[in-house]
């Protein structure tokens, strides 16, 4: 029960933590509406020179979107959101890793708060200009949409999680970060729908982790996935993300304990 109660003011702070940087979240938004407009020109014109691409019609590529633009801030979907790097390089990781709680755990919880505050003052504006200037869709199943995006902010956390685990053995995290970064713009489908990608390397891309932080969430916001099969595979990711987090952090103690702490 107390640790229960330790995780649920952990995400309470994290909320918080970042509601005291109004003015950077809501810069956020402004840029994350700014290029939201220029990517829903240059979709409106691929869908109508290929209309039906991906099984989207127009209204449903400017819904992808303005909510993928929406994401942003909440999925951290260009990486980082995460202290544990610094931790790492001034030492204070050991007095982390000593704790009775876990430091995933832990790290999550905060990391939701975070999402929580950001989903609400950087993710609201751009898809509320977006139905203005454009219109876009209402999700198909506004309970299984918030499910999925839930699930979608905790795999997003458990890949950023390694990544800053990596700077235990790397020491700096600016290759993985350009890597992680990559990656998730590329194969989560914040850049475009992955239905677009030709044969093997669509199937490729919907199968790998990145796309349940977006595209998954996406299709069911659409209505274009069967909703127990879109969050039973984001679920399976969960736990396998988790999972190696667990085990990078144990990894990670007994390299602070040889290394004399």
């Amino acid at each position: 029960m107390h640790t229960i109660l330790l995780y649920a003011r952990l995400v309470r702070y994290g909320f918080r933590k970042h509601a005291t940087y109004v003015a950077a979240a809501l810069a956020g938004a402004f840029t994350n509406s700014v290029f939201g407009i220029l990517r829903a020109y240059v979709l409106i014109a691929l869908w109508q020179a290929r209309p039906g691409l991906a099984g989207y019609d127009v209204l449903d590529a400017v819904t992808f979107c303005f909510i993928t633009q929406a994401f942003i801030g909440p999925m951290q979907l260009f990486g980082g959101g995460l202290t544990i790097p610094e931790r790492i390089r001034s030492g204070d990781i050991a007095l982390d890793l000593v704790r009775p709680a876990s430091l995933q755990l832990c790290s999550l919880a905060e990391d939701l708060g975070r999402a929580g505050y950001l989903f609400v003052v950087r993710g609201l504006p751009p898809t509320i200009l977006g139905a203005l200037l454009f219109g876009i869709t209402a999700p198909d199943n506004p309970g299984a949409f918030l499910v999925s995006f839930t699930l979608g902010v905790v795999v997003s956390f458990g890949w950023r999680y390694l990544v800053a685990l990596s700077v235990c053995w790397l020491l700096d995290d600016r290759g993985t970060m350009a890597v992680s970064l990559v990656l998730t713009t590329f194969f989560s489908g914040m850049m475009l729908p992955l239905g677009i990608f030709p044969g093997f390397l669509g199937d490729l891309a919907a199968a790998l982790p990145w796309a349940a932080m977006v595209q998954i969430p996406m299709d069911v916001y659409l209505g274009k996935a069967d909703i127990w099969q879109a969050l039973g595979v984001q679920a399976l990711w969960v736990a396998v993300m988790l999972g190696l987090g667990a085990l990078g952090t144990r990894l990670i103690r007994h390299r602070v304990v040889i290394q004399g702490g």
